[in-house]
């Protein structure tokens, strides 16, 4: 199998996955694809459409008419730009069961392939060595523990103001942890050809220059492409 110019970031809630792919995407001159936002807008779209995930004919109509991209930071909804839009709490709420159907999975799995094609670009997620991109170039399983996973949620809370209890978040972590490693659909797992790294006593800087070191002692380069 031909390797694709992708960089496959995966790993569990809280550990930083999509600020290390952004920093490593610019890093190396490449772009840095959302595929969270990716399920946001269809969420978004959904929503509009007022399609419930129990009326497969509507969800069927809205994923046929789905037209998604993302063109530098922002995401687009065929033609509008709903980056703010998909960030709202009634659109977050949606997310969760939304990117756990296995139909619309399907859909934007198959978008996200067509948008990485011609490659150089950093993908994470928690399927994306394993089913997304199984032929990435480089992939890196990123981890580190509940507590310290945690400890950073805590801070980040209290930096904007919206403090919460440390046992509070550990024990959301936890759920998180569980419900994605256990669902039916692409559940969360260490690709057999990817590497771990533990995140836990690295700042953000070290883990960029890790992954940035690995792709490139694998023969790689990390100029632009786009």
């Amino acid at each position: 199998m031909q390797k694709l110019p992708v960089i496959a970031l995966d790993g569990p809630s809280g550990v930083g996955k999509s600020t290390t792919a952004k920093a490593v995407a610019k890093a190396l001159g490449w772009q840095y694809l959302d595929t969270g936002a990716m399920y946001r807008a269809t969420a978004l779209a959904l929503r509009r459409a007022g399609a419930s995930l129990e009326d497969r004919e509507a969800v069927e109509r809205v994923l046929g008419a789905l037209r998604i991209s993302q063109r530098g930071t922002r995401e687009f909804l065929g033609d509008e730009d709903v980056s703010d839009a998909i960030r709202t709490p009634d659109v977050s709420r949606m997310v969760t069961p939304v990117s756990a159907d296995a139909r619309v999975r399907e859909v934007l799995v198959e978008q996200q392939r067509a948008l990485a094609r011609e490659g150089g670009w950093v993908v994470d997620g928690r399927d994306i060595g394993t089913v997304v991109f199984p032929d990435a170039c480089c992939k890196v399983f990123l981890t580190a523990s509940v507590e310290v996973r945690a400890r950073r949620r805590t801070l980040e809370l209290e930096a904007k103001g919206t403090p919460q209890p440390f046992a509070e978040v550990a024990s959301d972590i936890e759920r998180r942890d569980h419900a994605d490693s256990t669902r039916a659909v692409a559940p969360l797992r260490r690709a057999e050809d990817a590497v771990e790294l533990d995140s836990g006593d690295l700042d953000l800087d070290q883990v960029v220059a890790w992954i940035v070191d690995l792709h490139r002692g694998r023969g790689h380069g990390g100029n632009p492409v786009h």
